[in-house]
């Protein structure tokens, strides 16, 4: 059984450095000396949490004024002494570290903490609830920090407040997994795993207890979420259906949140694009898929869109913002209700149909779907001439859709898990114009506002996605669009996020004055696209020493909460646009 000291080792050496390549490595060690009943709570904790966030449960999440009586408790040392050191450092892990060294007098009986016993205790502290919880948990990690060597009350200290600062991506774990393995060319199989099931820990621990074929027999599971498939952007339907390779299946994209809809008798459970547990603010939805869907097992996804209740007609994405509440739920669903327009069936009654071409997963979603004026099946034409794509195009767009998503139906058109794939192809108006498409971008930094602004942040730093390294260029600074009471809210907003150097996933130039991990995303609309010495988005992939930026952007006013980081527009799309501009003028 691990030692928490010696997995509080491994942090330090990753902690101390940049290299993503000797980050994998001292993870691939650290797998390898873990027992597989520990190797899942090693997963969580080096991520940062206790659990897959999609399972809903309590996170550690101690507010500093705790964690600062909880070490008060454990050395000693009041409160006072503990905020001014805290200030002075901005890092509270190494305040405990330091107070632990000076403590006079170590626990009778000490007993070496372990992993399991770290990793129950925190467990322990996050499920605490009702009256006298504060009390149970900084009395219960008080005790963990004195029965703690120093090193141990830094990463105890920094996990129970989020800020455990190594750095380490999803994508970097599946490294170390594949390397474990011994086989880097099962990379492939371990990353599919993690895909259908939505937990690196879980993953783990088969891999580690039954090896590659234990990896082999993981199918898909109602209750677990799948993590989505996300579509590219194209400009013209005969680049479309070029990419295609033959016909085209072209459906309505609608403006709503994208739901995956896991129905197990009469249990539903609805997850939203970032694999949140989203039922509690669709109830109608659910009773919809569980009234509808007939089958006794079924993962299925969709769009639910808001629609006037007088009128049935498709009301905007923000009217569902109002759903996010999390109170009067049943006069929402009198106010807004949603309608669900089914585009995928992933499995149902046993059967995984995620390696099934798109065309046997759509006709079986259309066997098991009862429709009617509220939940159906998205309207869908195929063909492979660009004629008739542009008129069904057209159409979708009279009725206030965005446009078309347009999929493959060859035999290799498989349900591409947590990937954005050239199977899938969208196509909006805007991509054939210059930029009047707002895009998807995640906030890194920001920057102090002046005058009016003074004490909120002035300006926001914002990145794009690159799939091809796992990190976060940036494109842009945006400081206008945003209302007053969005200037008022945005450092509460942010407070949770900030971290005290830039995150090692962030590539950026610019120096923020406050930095962010990269979590919340935000809808920007620009002028243009063009070259820029001193933003990271493509940097060398045009011209030599520049990257693409943003021109005069502006903040639309959306906050897409339903979006994670990595859902946001990537480096080769916003490539796209640049050329396209290019066309343009030419």
């Amino acid at each position: 059984m691990m030692k928490y000291e010696e997995l509080c080792k491994y942090y330090e050496k990753i902690e101390k450095t940049t290299k993503r390549k000797e980050m994998t490595m001292y993870l691939v060690s650290l797998f390898k000396n873990a027992d597989p009943d520990e190797i899942e709570k090693i997963v969580y904790l080096t991520q940062g949490k206790l659990h897959p966030d999609w399972m809903g449960l309590p996170e550690i999440g101690i507010a500093e004024k705790l964690a600062i009586k909880a070490i008060s408790s454990a050395t000693g040392i009041s409160e006072e002494i503990i905020n001014e050191k805290y200030s002075k450092t901005g890092d509270l892990g190494l305040v405990a570290e330091e107070l632990m060294h000076q403590k006079q007098q170590m626990t009778l009986f000490y007993e070496p903490l372990t992993v399991l016993k770290v990793y129950e205790t925190l467990d322990r502290i996050a499920n605490a609830t009702g009256e006298g919880a504060t009390s149970f948990r900084v009395r219960t990690l008080s005790g963990l920090l004195s029965n703690a060597t120093p090193l141990e009350a830094k990463y105890i200290i920094r996990t129970v407040t989020g800020k455990l600062r190594l750095g380490i991506a999803e994508m970097t774990i599946l490294d170390a997994l594949a390397i474990m393995s011994g086989s880097q060319s099962m990379r492939e199989l371990i990353e599919r795993a993690y895909n259908i099931t939505s937990d690196l820990g879980y993953v783990a621990k088969i891999l580690k207890k039954e090896g590659i074929a234990g990896l082999e027999k993981l199918h898909v599971a109602v209750g677990r979420p799948i993590r989505m498939m996300l579509a590219q952007r194209a400009v013209t339907s005969e680049e479309i259906l070029e990419r295609m390779g033959g016909p085209g299946w072209s459906e309505y994209k609608l403006d709503g949140e994208r739901f995956q809809c896991h129905k197990s008798g009469n249990n539903v459970v609805i997850y939203s694009r970032r694999l949140e547990n989203i039922t509690s603010m669709y109830p109608d939805a659910a009773e919809l898929i569980k009234k509808y869907v007939k089958a006794n097992d079924a993962v299925v996804e969709g769009e639910a869109v808001p629609i006037n209740p007088n009128t049935g007609e498709i009301l905007p994405f923000q009217e569902l913002m109002h759903r996010r509440r999390k109170y009067d739920i049943e006069i929402m669903m009198q106010k807004i209700p949603v309608s669900i327009f089914l585009f995928d069936c992933l499995y149902y009654d046993g059967n995984d149909l995620t390696n099934s071409p798109f065309i046997v997963r759509s006709q079986k979603l259309r066997e098991l779907v009862e429709q009617n004026e509220r939940i159906s099946p998205v309207p869908y034409l195929l063909t492979n001439d660009p004629t008739h794509l542009d008129d069904f195009f057209h159409e979708s767009l009279g009725l206030g859709n965005e446009g078309l998503v347009i999929k493959a139906i060859r035999t290799d058109s498989i349900y591409r898990a947590g990937a954005r794939s050239w199977l899938w192809i969208k196509l909006k108006e805007s991509y054939r114009s210059k930029m009047v498409e707002p895009v998807d971008l995640v906030v890194v930094g920001a920057f102090y506002g002046k005058g009016r602004r003074s004490g909120s942040y002035g300006a926001l730093l914002v990145a794009v996605y690159n799939p091809a390294n796992d990190s976060f260029e940036t494109i842009c600074k945006v400081g206008s669009g945003f209302t007053d009471e969005d200037l008022d809210k945005l450092p509460s907003m942010f407070e949770k996020y900030k971290v005290d150097k830039k995150p090692e996933n962030v590539i950026s130039k610019m120096e923020a004055d406050v930095w962010f991990e990269p979590k919340i995303v935000i809808e920007v609309i620009g002028d243009e696209i063009t070259l820029s010495p001193v933003h990271t988005c493509a940097f060398g992939k045009i011209e030599k020493n520049v990257g693409l930026a943003i021109r005069f952007p502006r903040f639309t006013g959306r906050w897409r909460f339903d979006k994670s980081p990595k859902e946001v527009t990537t480096t080769d799309e916003i490539i796209e646009i640049y050329k396209l501009q290019l066309k343009k003028i030419a």
